[in-house]
């Protein structure tokens, strides 16, 4: 345990001091995001910063299962999936590549988790066990392009994305302690070590910003996490989408309302509700907070009384999204700007 901590903390060292050095690259070789209409911030910033957790991230993970916080089939499905995954976005980030070879690259990261993981494991559905086969897998290789894709929808104010990936991890870690699956721990403490190096740079007001490259990578990991855990026990998938619950509900409500209106859905746009909210308030700090509290107060508790006390996991996932959804409406997520 002692060295499984003490690369914790040398994970979050490396990526505090790799976010500064490629911020200052980004600076020289003037690699900015330059505000345009469909931005949501108003300062030239640089860009790239999410490679830092990417690679303090990947370095960690054999040395994790060297010293048995990981198994080496999870360690290949997780680096396999997130290597692939940022060099498509880090590519995507300094040029441009068309939608549909993008596509093809998530699904083939999808189906490498799957390949190492064994598919979608069986789902806890009000105390019976569902075995879904191939139908499963095919629903699960959607499900990781989805958390992908919307993670890096929902990456567009500063901080919210650390902010969001700090707290499920963190919380999946504790409920993993509580439930007596302390092993399960490691990854996502490792995970949420990285990006709270990245934080401290990418904080309101930002000083450096994600990318593709990083956005993705912890959209396809914290998805591959899910998977990962519910092999161990049925109710830590319904513990994940719980805790992720407020970039699901938002960019799954965006997504369904424009694609009704008849939006082109892979086009930008600013119809997030935390986009909304972050204009109304003219602060990104304050919604950016406002994510972390409500993982805190209300997401945590529910996930962990699936996971510890019993509460059957689609009940608790309609009890965690129901006010989530109502928080979508208020603050517009999917109209028109």
């Amino acid at each position: 345990m002692t060295v499984l901590l003490g690369l914790t903390l040398t994970v979050f060292l490396m990526t505090l001091v790799l976010t500064w050095l490629l911020r200052r690259y980004a600076l020289s070789r003037s690699l900015i995001d330059i505000p345009n209409a469909r931005s949501s911030h108003s300062v030239p910033t640089p860009r790239g910063g999410g490679v830092a957790i990417v690679l303090s991230f990947l370095a960690a993970l054999p040395l994790s299962a060297g010293a048995d916080g990981l198994s080496w089939t999870v360690t290949i499905a997780l680096f396999g999936a997130g290597a692939g995954v940022a060099v498509l976005g880090f590519l995507d980030d300094h040029g441009h590549i068309a939608a549909r070879w993008r596509l093809l690259g998530h699904f083939t990261a999808a189906a490498w988790v799957l390949y190492w993981l064994g598919g979608l494991p069986v789902i806890d559905l009000f105390g019976f066990t569902v075995n879904l086969g191939w139908l499963g897998s095919a629903l699960a290789a959607v499900y990781l392009v989805w958390m992908l894709n919307l993670y890096n929808f929902m990456d567009g104010i500063d901080g919210i994305a650390s902010v969001e990936a700090l707290c499920a991890c963190l919380g999946a870690s504790l409920i993993y302690w509580y439930s007596g699956f302390a092993n399960l721990a490691w990854a996502p403490l490792l995970l949420a070590a990285a990006v709270l190096g990245f934080l401290y740079w990418n904080f309101p007001p930002a000083r450096i910003f994600m990318g593709d490259a990083g956005s993705g990578f912890l959209g396809i990991m914290l998805g591959a996490l899910s998977l990962q855990a519910a092999w161990a026990a049925p109710k830590f998938l319904w513990v994940w989408l719980i805790l992720l619950g407020v970039f699901v509900v938002d960019a799954t409500f965006t997504l369904v309302r424009r694609l009704l209106r008849g939006d082109k859905v892979y086009e930008a746009h600013r119809s997030h509700a935390y986009q909304f909210a972050s204009r109304r308030y003219g602060k990104h700090l304050p919604v950016t907070l406002a994510v972390g509290l409500i993982n805190i107060v209300w997401l945590l508790p529910i996930g962990f009384s699936v996971a510890v006390l019993g509460l059957d996991g689609l009940a608790g996932l309609v009890l965690a999204y129901v006010p989530l959804v109502f928080l979508a409406i208020k603050f517009k997520a999917g109209e028109l700007e």
